[in-house]
């Protein structure tokens, strides 16, 4: 495969699930495109965008009030004891003597639990009902293999699911935008592949390139009125990459709204620009890693506060930046599985069970919500936080409250799984 292909073909790869598309989409590719990618690249590009209608000459065709969800993806596995602390739990101190954040500094949140002081960015959002958090949540079939679980719950919960379940959704919430789908990376997350293309792009400027724009006119005239798949492909890519040119060029910079200088932040602040910019995204999602603390995990300061402190500051400047859109966007943030109740020899904590989760924005009810028994010996699964909570019925919560599909439709996506809500949603 030539090589200068490979940018677009990263930043404007489909979900569509076949060997070809996924093993393109997991290239790394950074930089601005030049005369000559572009023009290798439109035809995959094209074809990852073929079954859409570019935005900017579509009517969009799910209604506002379904909004967006935007799933973060913390791999590793998170720490949800030091995330999401029941500081009230006597049992805590004796296996964590290493790992203990005093109860003074956590950002309150109700039933006796107080999330980390790294995440006091979002106390805003929590005092105004805006952040729920789900203890000790799993599935059945989360396995303590990084790869293995993060797949299952990529595909809904259901191991044997040959689509992602974003992907699904978006193919129940039918036709769309262009941007209806979108994956911040250098690869398509597996909760993306399937039958519908999503872009996927590591920065909207990855995709600006500078002095070509006769070039990217000729090739759209070239094609204007042309019959069959390959002319309308081609017009898709390059209306496509014209849009995206756009919003990546009148946005100002993640710095001047507020976002970390990180990746993560300016990947944050791009989906902040789409979301703003009113483009009928419906999914997106994003990742960080680093969130596998086995030595060293440190409690007030340390990897897994900087982490969480880079993520919250990330998420508290997304929902300052989009204004309104609040109402009608929803940030879930999961991560592979929890870590094991009692720290380990080397500062930091192995791979566990249930975990947390957080969803965050708009339609959310705040609070903790969900099972939880506490952490005596007796309440544990083999020295791991239980997976009282199950994966699917938040899943399914979002999918009908965030997008008003039914509860069937909700089940369809789940493997035929019977949604029954946490309460995470208003």
């Amino acid at each position: 495969m030539d090589t200068n292909t490979r940018p677009l073909r990263q930043a404007c790869a489909a979900g569509r699930g076949d060997a070809e598309t996924a093993s393109v989409a997991r290239r790394h590719t950074s930089g601005a495109l030049g005369r000559r990618r572009f023009l290798a690249g439109l035809g995959v590009a094209g074809g990852a965008l073929a079954s859409q209608v570019a935005f900017s000459r579509e009517a969009y065709a799910a209604p506002a009030s379904t909004g967006t969800l935007i799933a973060i993806f913390l791999r590793g596995g998170l720490d949800g004891l030091a995330t999401l602390v029941p500081a009230d739990d006597p049992n805590l101190v004796p296996v964590r003597p290493g790992l203990i954040i005093p109860s003074s500094t956590l950002v309150p949140m109700d039933r006796g639990f107080g999330l980390h002081p790294a995440l006091a960015p979002l106390a805003p959002l929590v005092k105004a009902g805006r952040v729920a958090a789900v203890p000790a949540i799993a599935t059945p079939d989360l396995k303590r293999s990084h790869f293995e679980a993060q797949d299952c719950l990529e595909r809904g919960g259901v191991p044997s699911a040959s689509t992602g379940w974003l992907d699904q959704a978006v193919t129940l919430l039918g036709p769309g935008t262009a941007l209806r789908s979108m994956g911040m990376g250098t690869r398509t997350d597996r909760a993306l592949l399937g039958a519908n293309p999503s872009l996927t792009v590591r920065r909207l400027a990855d995709m600006v390139f500078d002095g070509d724009a006769p070039f990217v006119s000729a090739m759209s005239t070239l094609y204007s009125g042309t019959a069959g798949l390959q002319a309308a492909q081609v017009r898709l890519a390059v209306e496509s990459y014209a849009q995206i040119r756009t919003l990546a060029g009148s946005a100002p910079s993640a710095a001047a709204r507020g976002y970390p200088g990180t990746l993560f932040g300016e990947q944050m602040a791009d989906l902040g620009t789409v979301v703003k910019a009113g483009a009928g995204l419906r999914v997106a999602t994003i990742d960080l890693h680093g969130f596998d603390t086995h030595d060293a995990q440190g409690a007030t300061f340390g990897t897994l506060s900087d982490l969480l402190g880079e993520v919250a500051g990330s998420v508290a400047a997304f929902f300052t930046d989009i204004g309104a859109a609040v109402d009608t966007t929803t940030v879930l943030v999961m991560s592979e599985f929890g870590r094991r109740v009692e720290q380990n020899g080397n500062g930091g904590t192995d791979h566990g069970h249930g975990g947390v989760a957080m969803v965050l924005g708009g339609g959310v009810k705040g609070g903790v919500k969900g099972a939880w028994s506490g952490l005596a010996p007796a309440a544990l699964d083999n020295g791991d936080v239980p997976g009282s909570n199950d994966w699917r019925n938040l899943f399914g919560e979002l999918l009908v409250k965030r997008f008003a599909l039914t509860t069937s439709q909700a089940s369809s996506v789940l493997g035929g799984w019977t949604v029954t809500p946490i309460g995470v949603m208003v």
